[in-house]
This record gives C-alpha cells, structure tokens and sequence, in this order.
C-alpha cells in the first residue's frame, strides 16, 4: 500500500510540474531507459531469490493452470469493460489489463507503443489509466483478501494479485491462504511477470 501511494504521489507531482514548468526533452528516449531499467530489475530480483531453485522443484505442472486462469479472467474482464467505455478500443482495453498490476512497467510500455499511432496526449492517457487501475488491482487485492479468501478460496487471492503475488502480496497471501500457498504463489508471479511485456505489446500492435 505504501509503494502504491507513494507511485501515485510521484505522478501527482510530475502532472503538476508539467502544467507549471516549461521543460522540453525527449520523453520518448526517456521512458526507453526507463524501461529498460525496469526489466533489468525484474531479472536482478528474480535471479538473486535463493529459495528460487527449491521453489521450482515444487512446482507441479498443474500450478500451469493458476496463471492461465488468472490471464483469461483478467483479459475477458477487460474486453468487456470496453463495452462501456466508447473512448478507448477492446485493444486498448485488453492492453490495460494486461498489467497484471505490474503498474510501472505496463504504463511506460503503453505510452511508448501508442505515441505512435495516437500521438503523445491520448499515449499518455492510456498509460495513466493503466497505471492508476493496477494501482488499485495492487490495493484491492492488499485490502481485500480475507473476502476474497472467504468467498472465493484460497487461490483467488493469488489470482486477484496479479503480477504481486510474489512479493508486495505475499505476505497478506501467507496469512489467509496459508504457507503451504507460497510456492504457487511466487511461482504465480514470475509467469504473470514474464507474460506483461509480451501481452502489453500485442494488444498495443493493434
């Protein structure tokens, strides 16, 4: 939760000193580093967890199907709401909920794939959707697992986390889940976390 705010306290503030400042520089080259940034991150944490070799010896391959659930729902989720919203295509719908609540990186992989073919204003648009409707996947699924848990079983939470199943949820996981949760949890994450980019991507080439 204090992550997520704290994104969301850094976005309010860089809005406001682009209304108030006239800087210009390359966003474009910017948001590139950034990425690739990002994506070192991702490999350096995956790679550094010492328990990553016994975790994927646990690991059954019916756990395959937690991810595929968790993607199907997701992106079935996300087509239907572009039934209600005229402003923006299934795709672009469908690209928004492929964060998986990874809201760094889906939104600066939005804005750099649409600046082409929507130019920067409504690029940026999008990216900030998706980067606020992770944010509140991340603090739904932080706040919410007890019901989730109570209502749905012990792999809902693992799926309404997304992409934090593995780490900022983990905890909250362990507690209504149970430990006995944990590799699938974090196995969870890592497939929803290699499948971002790739799902981002396509529904951004549409």
């Amino acid at each position: 939760m204090k992550n997520s705010l704290l994104v969301l306290a850094f976005f309010c503030v860089g809005c406001l000193v682009g209304v108030f400042s006239q800087w210009e520089f390359e966003v474009h080259s910017l948001s590139l580093y950034i990425l690739y940034a990002l994506m070192l991150q991702v490999g350096i944490s995956i790679g550094c967890n010492k328990e990553l070799k016994n975790m994927i010896k646990q690991v059954h391959p019916k756990m395959l199907m937690i991810p595929l659930a968790t993607i199907i729902g997701t992106l079935l989720f996300s087509a239907f709401a572009s039934l209600l919203l005229s402003r923006w295509s299934v795709f672009d719908c469908l690209a928004v909920g492929s964060g998986f609540a990874y809201y760094s990186l889906s939104s600066i992989l939005i804005t750099q794939f649409k600046e082409p073919t929507i130019g920067v204003q409504l690029a940026t648009e999008l990216g900030t959707i998706a980067l606020l409707s992770n944010i509140f996947r991340e603090m739904m699924a932080l706040l919410g697992s007890p019901l989730i848990r109570k209502y749905f079983g012990k792999l809902a939470p693992i799926s309404a986390a997304g992409v934090n199943s593995m780490d900022v949820v983990l905890p909250v996981i362990t507690r209504y889940a149970g430990k006995e949760m944990i590799p699938v949890a974090i196995f969870h994450g890592i497939l929803i976390d290699l499948s971002v980019p790739f799902f981002v991507s396509l529904f951004c080439s549409f």
